[in-house]
């Protein structure tokens, strides 16, 4: 709501929809009670959706922001692993608690791309929900034709952090994110960098230095400490991985460990305060949740005010590029590897790369082929998204059950009595939220 309130161009009519209309109505008075500001120059009339049908029709843009059950089901899918020994960091994309929450997820994206199919066949459709790759793979997969990528901003953190190097290094200040150029490639997650620069400037031999001088003590953003945050890191998983395969993995640490073998990370709490970065427990999402609702409520009631500030979401800069505003924008997204942007990964993957924004337009950035090691352990993921996909359309257990089996995380850790006792579990603490054919 911020960014769009301080874009003077755009304006219009904003639907919400959830299936908690309190929410959506509250969403609804903070949003009018910001575009009612005179120090706001984007004017926007915010209302409440009954249905999806009336929220969808006409629309330009469709933006999927959702949470796929409550916490309490999160709470089973990132701590039940634990009783076998199977530490998750985030467990919102991969392992077995990115897999049971795409069980959840993947029915509602149906019925999103169903509904868009019908009402808004012709609207980009945004998608900021995890599991970024499951999602905009479910929308392509049941409506072909559909508009959609997804927005991640992990990529950017990685140019952050190549332009501080850049910038100590030279001497140089006041270098913007954008202006550090990199060529993307890689999933959702786990995408990675074998080219960046500045002007003329190669950065990889830079990242290289910097990677040896700081590789034991890590790298935080300045002002910022490891410890202070359940979702920030030092890097130093991030360093590990470029002294392994010669490439910079473009992603925070948190999600960067849940892609690699279980037993080089992820192993125990001991191991993962060693790399310095943290698991991010649902208690604390929990308490965050509490927090936010009270904040909302304040926003809502007049007693807090929206602060102006940009959220650091690429958003706004897409829309304005799509609608013809600002010529041509370069940023990564999460799009299916068609064009084979990714020369080296099947066509039916959903990757990550660089892609080109204009009028109406999206063209996806052939990145290249992916050096073979890191292929190969991109590869796994690649078959593993494949088959929750059809596990969750078919109600198929045996498939989740080889989906686990094939895990980093899991595989050589586990017997497959414990795996199979564990996705059972993680299944049933999650039927309610799953189609009759899981019961």
């Amino acid at each position: 709501m911020a960014d769009l309130a301080m874009d003077g161009q755009l304006g219009g009519n904003i639907r919400l929809y959830d299936i908690d209309g309190e929410a959506a109505k509250s969403n609804e008075i903070i949003g009018n009670r910001l575009s009612g500001r005179n120090d706001v120059p984007g004017k926007w009339r915010y209302t409440t959706a009954p249905s999806l049908a009336e929220a969808l029709t006409g629309a330009d843009f469709v933006i999927i922001s959702i949470l796929p059950g409550t916490f309490d089901e999160m709470e089973s899918d990132v701590h039940t692993p634990e009783k076998y020994g199977v530490y998750q960091s985030v467990g919102d994309s991969v392992g077995p608690g990115g897999n049971i929450r795409a069980l959840r997820l993947i029915p509602m994206y149906v019925t999103f791309a169903e509904a868009i199919r019908d009402y808004a066949p012709d609207a980009w459709v945004i998608n900021f929900t995890n599991l970024m790759t499951i999602c905009v793979q479910t929308l392509h997969h049941i409506f072909p034709g559909i508009k959609a990528f997804g927005c991640c901003h992990e990529v950017f953190g990685t140019q952050n952090i190549l332009r501080d190097f850049y910038q100590e290094e030279s001497g140089v200040t006041g270098i913007k994110r954008q202006e550090i150029l990199t060529n993307v490639m890689g999933i959702n997650h786990f995408t990675w960098i074998d080219k960046a620069s500045y002007k003329n400037v190669d950065l990889i031999p830079l990242y290289r230095k910097y990677v040896d001088k700081l590789y034991e003590e890590g790298y935080c953003e300045p002002d910022y400490h490891w410890m202070n945050s359940s979702f920030y890191c030092a890097n130093r998983v991030k360093f590990d991985l470029f002294k392994k395969y010669n490439c910079i993995a473009a992603a925070g640490d948190r999600h960067l460990a849940e892609f690699m073998p279980g037993d080089l990370y992820l192993k125990n709490p001991e191991t993962v305060k060693q790399w310095k970065f943290g698991l991010t427990t649902v208690s604390w999402r929990k308490n965050d949740l509490t927090k936010r609702l009270e904040k909302a409520k304040r926003l809502s009631e007049g007693v807090e005010e929206v602060t102006l500030r940009h959220s650091g979401e690429d958003t706004i800069a897409l829309i304005r590029a799509l609608c013809g505003l600002d010529g041509r924008l370069v940023t990564n997204v999460n799009y299916p590897n068609t064009a084979l942007q990714i020369s080296n990964l099947p066509t039916d993957a959903t990757v990550e790369t660089n892609a080109i924004f204009s009028y109406d337009n999206l063209q996806p950035v052939q990145s290249g082929s992916l050096p073979e090691e890191i292929r190969k352990l991109i590869l796994p993921h690649v078959r593993n998204q494949k088959e929750i996909l059809q596990a969750a359309l078919s109600c198929n257990r045996n498939l989740v059950y080889e989906v686990f089996a094939r895990e980093p995380m899991i595989a050589g850790r586990l017997t497959q009595a414990q795996y199979k006792a564990l996705a059972d579990e993680m299944i049933d603490n999650t039927v309610a939220f799953l189609p009759e054919g899981w019961k």
